[in-house]
């Protein structure tokens, strides 16, 4: 059986990858990152099983699946609260709640080992949990920031903002007033706390509010350029992986 590991916390995949070997599951390869893995998947044969986190240093782990068609089951690896692990129940082989609990793992290892040798092709599903993920019933999305500016403190509503994006490893709001601010954490963390009806990120650097976008231009290899009302410091491109979405949402 050919096991991977995609956990950005190296200790955890290390305790993970221990555990396994406590039952004489050796582990193939341990990722740690969205780039790491898409580049591992398109040089490998594909493992049996995945153990996979959610959220990953650079990215939602659903990002590989959207870059490389992968046919391996999944035991996901989340922090996340009960009302988003429903949804793995029906689509993943099981879910494992960290710090993973050794009893659980041979849970989830036996219930594996129970359905081979059926494949899955986990495109769609995927896809489902991470609708559901995003846009889980009842959550309350983010209204305002309150940012440092000097000895003040600023308050900005989110519907202010025109983009989130980042740059040389920091993450920044622009205002539709033509201001940019420093923000703490990753355009990651907060992309699961702005509301989906309002904000889209149509990249890994840009997070665009749609009340923002002046106009929408064909861009090469099938992708998409956007226009925002002030900002102008770089280009603001729809990866091409995510132009359909792009356009659902903008319907």
């Amino acid at each position: 059986m050919k096991v991977l590991i995609i956990e950005d916390e190296k200790p955890a995949a290390r305790r993970l990858n221990r555990m396994l070997a406590a039952l004489d599951i050796p582990v193939q390869e341990m990722l740690h990152s969205v780039e790491e893995a898409i580049n591992w998947f398109q040089n490998n044969e594909h493992p049996d099983l995945i153990f996979l986190d959610i959220q990953l240093s650079d990215g939602l782990s659903f990002e590989i699946f959207e870059e490389v068609p992968v046919k391996s089951a999944i035991i996901f690896t989340t922090a996340y609260d009960e009302y988003a692990l429903k949804a793995f129940k029906l689509n993943s082989i099981d879910y494992l709640l960290k710090p993973i609990d050794e009893d659980e793992l041979k849970v989830a290892v036996d219930k594996f080992k129970e359905q081979q040798p059926k494949q899955t092709d986990l495109r769609v599903d995927i896809d489902e949990i991470r609708k559901l993920l995003i846009n889980p019933i009842d959550r309350k999305f983010k209204k305002r920031f309150t940012i440092k500016v000097g000895q003040h403190l600023k308050i900005i509503h989110t519907d202010e903002i025109e983009c989130f994006y980042s740059e040389n490893k920091a993450t920044y709001i622009h205002t539709n007033a033509n201001r940019n601010y420093l923000i703490d954490h990753s355009l990651e963390h907060w992309q699961d706390q702005l509301d989906p009806e309002h904000f889209y990120r149509v990249n890994r650097t840009f997070v665009v509010h749609i009340n923002a976008i002046k106009d929408i231009v064909s861009y090469t290899n099938s992708r998409l350029q956007l226009k925002l009302d002030s900002f102008k410091e770089q280009e603001i491109i729809v990866s091409r992986e995510r132009v359909k979405d792009f356009k659902k949402w903008i319907d």
